[in-house]
């Protein structure tokens, strides 16, 4: 895998014309999207659904595996996630993610981010999707995440790790209403967070209200398959948490708002296989004299429920 990441790494990616040839092919059914996002909640990419993993009324369902790799950079490098979730009583899923990391080239900023990190999460359905017999009622759904042993930003040779995470309220509607061929997924929602780009940049200074949102078109491909068109936008905390040994006030920085457009393939819908790729624009010149250099970067993943 590492030779695989670094090839990648090695060209200088104008990854912007791929972002409207991915937006061509994303696959899987709305209704049976069992897919894991990179930090492990049933949802996108970076954003959460408020589905959750499948399961019977009065037990739990099989797990859920995922493997992410986001190709951040030459500054951030590779980071790779093992995810499993698993969910019960068809409202509620719990999962745990392992977050390895591969260091980037960048001499002075790539020894910031020296180790990865523990990802728990869980998620309670309290509305399902068309309740109370109406077509237009979307599923709502809160859940929970929380980053264990996550590296500050400018932590010296301290080593000093911190634990930040999410609480989020999320929307999901599939919408067949306008057109039963291409029905239009549509999510949002509201996370309360102290973590930097889900904790890639490290800590924010404070707890902070971030809006997230997705729009998808799922589509019939060849042999069966389904095919699903979507972008994703993620508000950040502006600014990172530094420490003293660093020099830098945490107020010099400024984290512009994410996005993500990607693709995900259901091959077959006899089996729970989800194949995902995409595009991030994270984070350019955040001020400081710092160059995260992590816009237009590639990420791909892979689910399997069983």
């Amino acid at each position: 895998m590492k030779t695989f990441v670094s090839s990648f790494r090695t060209y200088p990616f104008n990854w912007k014309w791929i972002a409207p040839l991915l937006l061509l092919c994303f696959a899987v059914t709305a209704a049976q999207a069992q897919s894991l996002g990179y930090e492990g909640p049933t949802g996108v990419f970076v954003t959460p659904l408020a589905s959750t993993a499948a399961s019977p009324a009065n037990g739990a369902g099989h797990p859920v595996i995922a493997y992410h790799v986001v190709v951040g950079g030459p500054v951030l490098g590779v980071f790779n996630t093992v995810s499993i979730t698993e969910g019960f009583a068809k409202r509620f899923e719990v999962g745990y993610t392992r977050e390895d990391h591969e260091a980037g080239t960048n001499a002075a900023l790539s020894p910031l981010w020296d180790s990865g990190f523990n990802i728990v999460h869980g998620k309670a359905n309290i509305v399902p999707e068309n309740a109370f017999k109406t077509k237009w009622v979307p599923a709502l759904s809160i859940g929970g995440i929380a980053r264990i042993n996550d590296t500050m930003l400018f932590d010296g040779a301290n080593g000093q790790s911190k634990t930040n995470g999410d609480v989020y309220l999320v929307g999901t509607k599939v919408i067949t209403q306008i057109s039963k061929k291409v029905p239009v997924l549509l999510s949002g929602g509201v996370r309360g967070t102290d973590a930097s780009l889900w904790g890639l940049g490290g800590n924010a200074p404070d707890f902070k209200a971030r809006g997230f949102g997705t729009l998808a078109f799922v589509v019939t491909g060849p042999g069966k398959s389904t095919i699903i068109l979507a972008s994703e936008v993620a508000q950040q905390p502006q600014q990172i948490k530094t420490t003293n040994s660093s020099g830098v006030s945490s107020g010099v920085f400024d984290i512009p708002t994410s996005e993500v457009y990607a693709v995900r393939i259901l091959p077959c819908p006899k089996h729970k296989l989800n194949i995902d790729a995409g595009v991030l624009h994270a984070a350019g010149n955040i001020g400081g004299g710092v160059n995260l250099n992590a816009r237009a970067r590639v990420a791909f993943g892979v689910s399997y429920g069983f």
